[in-house]
């Protein structure tokens, strides 16, 4: 591409420099503006888990110039969307000022692509982080970065000062433990387990009281360590390397059990930010006493070396989280955490000038993951999925009670499958694919796997942990009979058929068989094509009409509309014809299901043999003809437990109720005979009289 279609006027680049790499671009000998990759200045990590690369072309005033999809992975895009969707997209953010980067991350200048919601967004998101990250960095050249404005350790700054001074200013930041804030704290943490196992107060002291100061800025490292220990400490730092010192007394350890040789402390933990430093041996050295005369002894006292790779700055707030942990069987605990928060005080900053003039701001506010920003957008959407599984699980749960009332059950299976439709698929395009499974199982063999990427799409997360937990319970039935999109879509279609009065088939048995096999062939042969291949195999999982049916609401070349058409056409002779025999998704899911730990569907022992009634009726014919129910195949619509208790349509249940009828209509009979009795006994005794008269 030519270097002015991202810097207009410009002729050629310069070569990449500095990391991240930023490039100028020049008319000339004249500087024009600068041109980056978003993907090198930040996260722009998609819904595939790979990152979406764009580059960037932005002015001296901080003004985007133009923009470039370079490469992406993303499986809602790489067919059926038109690429001029998602160029018309990108190209909505030039004219867009480094100023207005926080109200776009908020509002994109141009809507988000029906269909591609989640990928979108962080193309948004990463085209205005990384347009405030170079503007930042652009901003104090030449003679200062922008990093020299954060706050800077100075060496020379402090005194030596005893204890009380030391923990008084803050320059040593405590963390108390009382017994009872504990306890407390286990009580508010809902493990009732946990709360049941209180730790004793009869000695009267403290749970812990823990001591931490940052010992690498040298006038607290000389107060706390002494001049000699200092020096040594200070000869094995590295530049810009940080140390801390930890000291504690109490009944709690922070040392922890994994304090061996070579082991962890994995009850203390750095926190910076985002950043998380677990400390292991190597990183150790105990300490017997401190060097301030009025220092109280510590039963611990350990020197930590932060390492290299960990880029902690003792100028910017952190803490120390204490993990107290509690045993709460033989072999399980419970855990609640504690910080001692930390800020440098002042006294040991560098002074800091003014600011450099600068026609672009250079504002620095910590900002969300762009995960967080879209769950907080999306609460009303999360909790109205959280109510509709809330009410599933009841169903499932009291699937006795409602399946005794056909009529109202079926209602609220109607219902309930037309929101999933209506308001899961059409209106909120969650809608699970394959596609998700192969994303999921290729980052973690590659092992690039990152919860972000995933929760990214807050519905289709809560999605996948639902059908997680529901297999255990119930196999994939749950999905596939109540919460897929695709699936009521082709319900609702045999429902209209009936109506009109259409002729419904039903396969022989032996073809029917033989078709089953078909979707777990398909899903195998994508899965193999996702380990070789992964975008071939979701070009390959267009198998799925999901998208053109659900997500894309059939607004899509005719080819694809056509075969949506044609998977869903059958479903007016053959209820849910794809699912039975064609669906990736569903073979996906019934693979692990059989891990299902409750059988929860009843059946009576004439079932199957001579009763085939719930074998005719099952709507996805997943009950074999001598009864047994193919967990793989069942779609938990709970039909069969309707017939079960059908006292008119069960053939079991028909001779109960015809035995209970027959009992019923014996018993005026048997109290007329028993009422007669009496009057047949006084009546004898006379007739033997006359006889013995006459």
């Amino acid at each position: 591409m030519k270097p002015a279609e991202l810097v207009p006027g410009s002729d050629h680049l310069g070569p990449p420099e500095g990391r991240p790499a930023l490039a100028t671009a020049y008319a000339g000998s004249r500087a024009l503006g600068s041109v980056w990759l978003n993907s090198d200045w930040t996260d722009a990590t998609g819904y595939s888990g790979k990152p979406i690369s764009i580059l960037i072309g932005m002015n001296p005033t901080g003004t985007l110039t133009g923009l470039k999809l370079v490469e992406h992975h993303e499986p809602i895009v790489l067919v059926g969307i038109a690429e001029s969707k998602v160029r018309a997209f990108i190209d909505g953010y030039v004219g867009a000022n480094v100023r207005d980067a926080g109200r776009l991350r908020e509002k994109p200048p141009v809507d988000i692509v029906s269909g591609a919601t989640v990928s979108m967004m962080v193309i948004g998101d990463s085209i205005t982080r990384s347009q405030l990250k170079v503007a930042q960095k652009l901003a104090g050249a030449p003679s200062e970065s922008a990093a020299s404005e954060a706050p800077k350790v100075d060496p020379n700054a402090g005194a030596v000062e005893d204890w009380r001074a030391l923990v008084g200013d803050g320059s040593v930041a405590r963390l108390s433990l009382s017994v009872d804030a504990v306890n407390a704290a286990f009580e508010r943490s809902g493990n009732a387990a946990a709360a049941a196992r209180p730790e004793p107060k009869d000695d009267g002291g403290s749970f812990i009281d823990l001591y931490v100061a940052p010992v690498s800025v040298p006038a607290i490292g000389k107060s706390l360590l002494g001049e000699a220990e200092y020096a040594n400490l200070a000869a094995r730092l590295k530049p810009g390397q940080q140390a801390l010192l930890v000291a504690g007394g109490g009944r709690y350890s922070w040392k922890g059990s994994g304090y061996v040789r070579g082991g962890i402390f994995d009850r203390i933990a750095l926190v910076q930010a985002d950043a998380t430093t677990r400390f292991h041996d190597r990183d150790y050295r105990r300490l017997g006493e401190l060097a301030p005369p009025d220092a109280p002894r510590f039963d611990e006292i350990g020197l930590f070396i932060v390492p290299e790779s960990q880029a902690f700055d003792p100028a910017r707030p952190w803490r120390l989280q204490l993990l107290v942990q509690r045993a709460t069987g033989a072999l399980e605990k419970a855990f609640v955490t504690f910080d001692a928060e930390y800020r440098l005080p002042e006294k040991y900053l560098a002074k800091r000038g003014p600011p450099p003039p600068s026609a672009v701001s250079t504002a620095t506010s910590p900002e969300p993951a762009i995960w967080m920003s879209v769950w907080r957008a999306r609460a009303t959407e999360i909790a109205t999925l959280g109510v509709a599984l809330a009410i599933l699980t009841g169903i499932f749960f009291f699937q006795n009670l409602l399946t005794k009332r056909p009529t109202l059950f079926q209602r609220i299976r109607l219902g309930f499958l037309l929101f999933t439709l209506m308001w899961l698929g059409w209106w909120e395009h969650a809608q699970l694919s394959v596609v998700n499974v192969f994303a999921f199982s290729g980052s973690l063999m590659s092992g690039a796997f990152r919860w972000d990427s995933f929760l990214l799409d807050p519905l289709v997360f809560i999605l996948w942990t639902a059908v997680a937990v529901g297999m255990l319970f119930w196999g994939r039935g749950s999905f596939c009979g109540w919460l897929c999109p695709f699936g009521a879509l082709q319900e609702f279609i045999g429902l209209a058929a009936t109506r009109l009065k259409l002729p419904r088939l039903t396969l022989p048995w032996g073809l029917h068989e033989r078709l089953w096999p078909l979707k777990y062939i398909l899903f195998l042969g994508l899965f193999g094509l996702s380990l070789h291949d992964l975008s071939f195999a979701e070009r390959a999982a267009e198998v799925e009409p999901f998208k053109t049916a659900i997500v894309l609401h059939f607004v899509r070349d005719w080819p694809f509309v056509a075969f949506a058409l044609a998977m869903l056409a059958p479903a007016l002779l053959i209820e849910r014809f794809y699912c039975r025999y064609l669906c990736p998704l569903g073979a996906a899911l019934a693979i692990p299901g059989r891990m299902r730990m409750f059988d929860w569907l009843r059946r009576y022992k004439e079932c199957g043999s001579p009763c085939g009634r719930c074998a005719f009726e099952c709507p996805v014919n997943a009950i074999h003809p001598e009864g047994h129910i193919n967990p793989n195949e069942c779609i938990q619509c709970l039909h069969c437990q309707v017939l079960y208790y059908d006292d008119h349509l069960c053939p079991h249940m028909i001779q109960v109720r015809l035995k209970k009828e027959r009992i019923a209509a014996q018993g005026p009979i048997l109290a007329t005979s028993l009422k007669s009795k009496p009057a047949l006994a006084q009546a004898s005794p006379a007739r033997a009289s006359d006889t013995t008269k006459d």
